[in-house]
């Protein structure tokens, strides 16, 4: 696959899990955004890139190894952002809705809020890849054009 691909992937799909860590600090759309994060942000990057033209024609495969990676990614930008902002929030207006994070630090340690935060990530990956997986499956079904099984085929030239 496509290494620059997958770097420009990870990289619109960490400003978006960034975005989602922000906006999920809104306590009126806190779960909308959550979902959005855990099911369906590999279909928006994917269909951004698409219209963009900055990806091509993908099987499902691939579909579902990028939206792996994008939900990866996305949630471990998510928790790099909400965590500390919910941690100085909850300190400063001594908020006991901090979602569990200043307890979880206080009695278990960082090591098991990290744990936490990368198995739910591999959870994200997962949702993420069936997402991906049913996108490419949608602009195969859509255009009628499907990428070959076999690309680098080798070019015959007859004498």
């Amino acid at each position: 696959m496509n290494q620059l691909l997958m770097k420009q992937i990870a990289i619109l799909s960490a400003i978006l899990g960034g975005i989602l860590g922000v906006i999920t600090l809104i306590p009126f759309i806190k779960t909308l955004s959550f979902m959005a994060l855990i099911l369906c942000v590999s279909t928006i990057v994917l269909v951004y890139m698409k219209k963009n033209d900055a990806i091509g024609i993908i099987n499902t495969r691939e579909g579902a190894v990028f939206g792996a990676i994008s939900g990866f990614v996305s949630f471990i930008a998510f928790s790099i952002v909400f965590i500390p902002l919910v941690s100085i929030i909850g300190l400063i207006f001594k908020s006991y809705n901090t979602y569990g994070i200043l307890y979880l630090l206080k009695a278990s340690g960082f090591f098991v809020l990290v744990m936490l935060v990368i198995f739910i990530a591999i959870l994200s990956a997962l949702m993420n890849a069936f997402s991906g997986l049913v996108t490419a499956y949608v602009y195969e079904y859509l255009t009628g054009i499907k990428k070959e099984a076999n690309e680098n085929f080798e070019i015959e030239i007859d004498n």
